[in-house]
């Protein structure tokens, strides 16, 4: 059974094997129908493959078409992949001698004792590491889609020549594939990108810039009621809040060790190789900002654990490439908090921030799509992180014991630690079965010595404490573009930014409406009114639309009566009923926070 399941898709390596073999039969394709194309990468990836392309013209949905029938073509072939090395020159000569520059580059960056390798199918010869299929034979042709086009810098270097992605996918069977393609075009429906923007929860505008979103005031209102409902939460859990600067000097991110592992990723305001002059950057984050709280005054054992909260945002320098609606932006808002405690009080406070965490998740709908993975430093490429093998050893077989204490089921993640320390980190498999992380909980043993953050233990002397960084829900708007896709815009009611909207029949019901719509909101509840002159069937169906959670239909009968004739967008109408009866089942509704 253990050699069957070797060659399914239930074995990753042997599935990333197969969609990287498909990125070379892409590969293939091309250069057949287009042999002026040249070639540059093509991976496997989390969800298919892509293969980047030079060529002169974008690619139309009729060109995909033409390579999908002939790679088809290819896999019907059964074509050997052969491996081969070469030399350093020789392989630079052969690369040249097919015209592929971008090949060239490719093999003159690699270590100089770097193991250079080809892959050969047929009249097809490609530089690659591997692995591969042993023939384009195993791939079933009529089981691979091509399935988008987008633009890519090469290597991801906005100064560089924008090339051709395309996407693909391929499944052992055709009806894994057929299967795939349904849960996508469910899954587009759903798409926060499209969704969010036609529901008008925010927008993007080139003149502003990739990554800086807009947010309309229905998405502003629901980040508000997120955001009052976390720091509330905290507070009842010992939360201190803060609010700090949104930049520093360099200076303090020399501090904290940001200056040297992760300039590339801020936001320069001067010139950071000019000793001369001052020079600030915009906060990535909020910890050597929250220290400063904790340095105020001289601190005892008895103040610890201090928790610290803050809605903070945030900007972090993102590739062009990877802007992506509300999920990947260069400014953000986050629920950041950094715990600072004794040694002894690391396993209860760390227990607190995960069930935190999975209470937030699980009160807006998400913790079951969520896995927990431990990342950990990679000992093999020490220069991203700071610390000696014996400190990053010490904190992560902490973080382990706490972890199995805790019952935690999690995967390993090598070389994905924060530069300061190992982490949980809570991965949201969106609708697309795309992998993010959401929400992140950090054991630091380093940081405090770096900024002097003493204090006095029962016996008098001088303590380092160790700190937890973590979040409770996460990035507000990368949250904010998950719930719009688990609930296809229908957000619960208690967190929707129209909770309830009146429907007066005719214009005879006005005031009425207007006078019942002053109660809720004296409430705190979100309301409107529906004055148009139009019929109440187009009332209802726009207000069905814009995913209103309650209707309230009033004519000159619930005048007449003192009643209100609500309508659930899911549940339809519910029958005539007293305003005061309403008023009842939204309160239930909203104080439970029902998923409705």
């Amino acid at each position: 059974m253990a050699d069957e399941l070797l060659y399914t898709f239930e074995n990753e390596e042997y599935k990333k094997t197969y969609w990287h073999t498909c990125s070379h039969v892409l590969a293939q394709a091309m250069k057949r129908i287009h042999p002026e194309v040249k070639l540059a990468i093509g991976p496997a990836i989390e969800n298919g493959f892509y293969y980047d392309f030079d060529t002169p013209k974008p690619f139309s949905p009729e060109d995909l078409e033409a390579l999908e029938a002939e790679m088809r073509k290819i896999c019907k072939e059964k074509l050997k992949l052969e491996r081969f090395e070469l030399p350093r020159e020789e392989a630079v000569k052969f690369m040249e001698e097919k015209d592929e520059p971008y090949k060239v580059e490719l093999i003159n960056d690699l270590p100089e004792d770097a193991v250079i390798s080809f892959y050969k199918q047929g009249d097809f010869t490609d530089l690659c590491a591997g692995p591969h299929l042993d023939s384009t034979g195993r791939i079933k042709g009529n089981a691979i889609k091509l399935t988008s086009v987008a633009g890519a810098y090469w290597r991801g270097d906005s100064k560089r020549k924008m090339l051709q992605r395309i996407y693909g996918i391929a499944f052992p069977k055709k009806e894994e594939l057929d299967a795939y393609l349904t849960q996508q075009a469910e899954a587009l429906k759903r798409d926060h990108n499209k969704l969010g923007r036609e529901l008008e929860y925010f927008t993007t505008v080139d003149c502003i810039g990739q990554g800086l979103p807009i947010l309309l005031p229905k998405g502003a209102r629901v980040i508000q009621t997120l955001q009052r409902w976390i720091e509330d939460t905290e507070q009842r859990r010992g939360y201190l809040l803060t609010k700090t600067p949104l930049m520093a000097k360099r200076d303090l991110y020399r501090i904290s060790g940001h200056w040297d592992h992760y300039l590339d990723g801020m936001f320069i305001l001067g010139d950071p190789y000019d000793e001369e002059k001052e020079c600030f950057a915009l906060r990535p984050m909020t910890c050597p900002f929250q220290y400063q709280v904790f340095l105020n005054r001289s601190r005892s054992y008895r103040d610890l654990p201090m928790r610290l909260g803050e809605t903070s945002t945030l900007f972090r320098n993102e590739d062009s490439g990877e802007m992506h609606g509300l999920i990947r932006v260069r400014q953000f808002t986050i629920s950041e908090g950094h715990l600072i405690l004794r040694p002894d009080q690391l396993e209860e406070e760390f227990k607190g921030c995960l069930e935190l965490a999975k209470y937030c998740l699980e009160t807006v709908g998400m913790l079951e799509n969520c896995t927990f993975r431990f990342s950990q430093w990679d000992p093999n490429n020490t220069e991203k992180y700071e610390g000696t093998a014996q400190q990053w050893d010490t904190a992560q077989a902490i973080m382990k014991e706490i972890l199995d204490d805790l019952g935690v089921e999690y995967e390993i993640g090598i070389d994905e630690a924060a530069f300061y320390g190992p982490k949980l980190d809570i991965q949201y498999h969106n609708v697309f079965g795309k992998e993010d992380t959401i929400v992140t909980i950090q054991i630091d043993m380093l940081l405090a010595e770096k900024f002097g953050m003493y204090y006095i233990d029962e016996n008098g002397e001088k303590a380092l404490p160790y700190i937890i960084h973590r979040t409770s829900l996460g990035c507000y708007e990368r949250t904010l573009a998950y719930l719009i896709e688990t609930y296809a815009g229908a957000l619960p009611t208690w967190m929707a930014p129209e909770q309830v909207r009146f429907l007066p029949v005719t214009d005879r019901a006005f005031d009425y409406c207007a006078d019942m719509a002053k109660k809720l909101e004296a409430q705190g509840y979100r309301v409107d009114v529906d004055y148009r002159n139009e019929k109440i069937g187009k009332k209802i169906r726009e207000a069905q639309i814009e995913k209103i959670p309650y209707m309230l239909v009033v004519g000159d009968r619930d005048m007449e009566n003192g009643t209100v004739s609500p309508r659930h967008r899911a549940e339809g109408d519910l029958g005539a009923m007293t305003f005061d009866d309403f008023n009842a089942l939204l309160k239930e509704v909203v104080d439970t926070k029902a998923k409705k």
